[in-house]
């Protein structure tokens, strides 16, 4: 049954003018990056509040000690798995043209993916939460907490969106208008119940685009608004249709 719709799928995407790409979690799953919601999601184990923006502001060094511990020093192990290799030689390829992320673990771009829209930025890059200063990383020791502004000796924040914090301005707005130009839109790994992130892909289906989901169980997207459903991992998927699309 999946071979048909593997088959289906990667057809869809041979003949595609635009395709996009919508992932979540799931995609990174396999990477060895825990999911936030769910069976074994961080929040199962983990309060929450540590991600709150007026947590942070109030107090940035309980903050960053369970930052580091959760992010820092897990997803600097983090590889991309045959999912987000897969996506990236597709866009080398020209069968993808964005891929739109709420992850903030940068393997899109370490597996190679150039049109990366992150919803919920990145945890490469920290912020100075008084001058804005943008940093890489690779700038900050984070043996030291929190990390301070080399021009104004501000608080560093990771540059993801914490909760009650807006997604980015330019990330939202591409977004929707990728979504709205794909006559293909692949939901890889997420169940998108946040918004807005969770309207893209129905944005995309309102603008007439097909749509191929690849989860490892339905979501609310499967019976509404879904034209081939794979119930796979998604390394197992993409590599299938890797495999047809001559990659």
């Amino acid at each position: 049954m999946n071979s048909d719709k593997i088959k289906e799928a990667a057809q869809l995407i041979r003949k595609a003018k635009y395709a996009v790409a919508f992932t979540g979690a799931g995609i990174s799953v396999e990477s060895g990056i825990p999911p936030f919601r769910g069976e074994n999601g961080l929040w199962n184990t983990t309060d929450p509040i540590f991600l709150e923006i007026d947590f942070f502001n109030k107090k940035p060094f309980q903050s960053w000690q369970k930052i580091k511990d959760i992010f820092y020093d897990k997803l600097g192990d983090a590889k991309p798995n045959m999912a987000h290799l897969t996506l990236a030689k597709m866009e080398k390829r020209s069968f993808l043209e964005t891929i739109i992320t709420q992850n903030i673990d940068h393997l899109h771009q370490a597996a190679g993916s150039k049109n990366v829209y992150e919803l919920h930025g990145t945890y490469k890059q920290l912020v100075c939460t008084e001058c804005s200063t943008e940093y890489d990383l690779s700038f900050a020791d984070l043996n030291y907490l929190p990390p301070t502004c080399y021009i104004c000796k501000g608080i560093l924040k990771p540059d993801i969106v914490f909760f009650n914090e807006p997604i980015p301005h330019f990330a939202k707005k591409r977004s929707f208008e990728e979504a709205e130009k794909a006559d293909v839109f692949i939901i890889i790994g997420t169940n998108a119940e946040v918004l807005p992130a969770a309207r893209i892909p129905e944005v995309a289906k309102e603008h007439g685009a097909k749509i191929i989901e690849i989860n490892i169980q339905p979501s609310h997207y499967t019976n509404t608004i879904t034209d081939v459903f794979l119930e796979m991992k998604a390394t197992e998927a993409m590599a299938e249709i890797g495999k047809l699309l001559y990659l």
